[in-house]
């Protein structure tokens, strides 16, 4: 299963707490968090409820919604959760790394780096130079289950895009 190999990667940088990004790496983050021993996890979002504080909210794209005009939010009851703890961000695919990054962004508002990143899938490695450009080194503390590189539709199916 997809967060047993998953949490295994992600064991050895010893987590307190697994932050899940919105939508699918949330169900992911879950179960990487119960794999790990958490009862629970940080759930980032982009629905603002009326309690959030929009101090602790960010801009959100990504490659599957580049146009949408989203907000990724911290539900500010979480601060004492993430206060001094060792955080691992989850994803379900790191492709271009836009929404990665968003997740980063967000963190750092709170003086937070996690130590590790994760996602079920790595898309090509696109992501690594804007990852490493805005946050020093960041890819290297990323691991996933599987990488893949890029496809594109071709006549006879699918072949990497070169």
């Amino acid at each position: 299963m997809l967060a047993d190999a998953l949490a295994e990667k992600l064991s050895s940088f010893n987590p307190d707490v697994v932050i899940g990004m919105p939508t699918l790496g949330l169900s992911l983050a879950r179960l990487v968090a119960d794999r790990l021993g958490h009862r629970r996890f940080v759930a980032l979002g982009t629905s603002r409820k009326f309690w959030y504080d929009d101090a602790l909210s960010v801009p959100l794209s990504s490659i599957t919604s580049p146009d949408a005009q989203k907000r990724l939010y911290l539900d500010p009851r979480m601060l004492p959760v993430l206060d001094g703890a060792r955080v691992c961000l989850i994803d379900d695919v790191i492709s271009s790394g836009a929404s990665i990054c968003a997740g980063l962004d967000l963190l750092a508002k709170v003086d937070i780096t996690p130590v590790s990143i994760g996602a079920a899938m790595l898309q090509t490695r696109r992501w690594v130079a804007r990852l490493d450009q805005t946050y020093q080194d960041a890819s290297q503390t990323v691991r996933g289950v599987f990488e893949t590189p890029l496809l594109v539709a071709s006549g006879a199916g699918w072949k990497p895009n070169a």
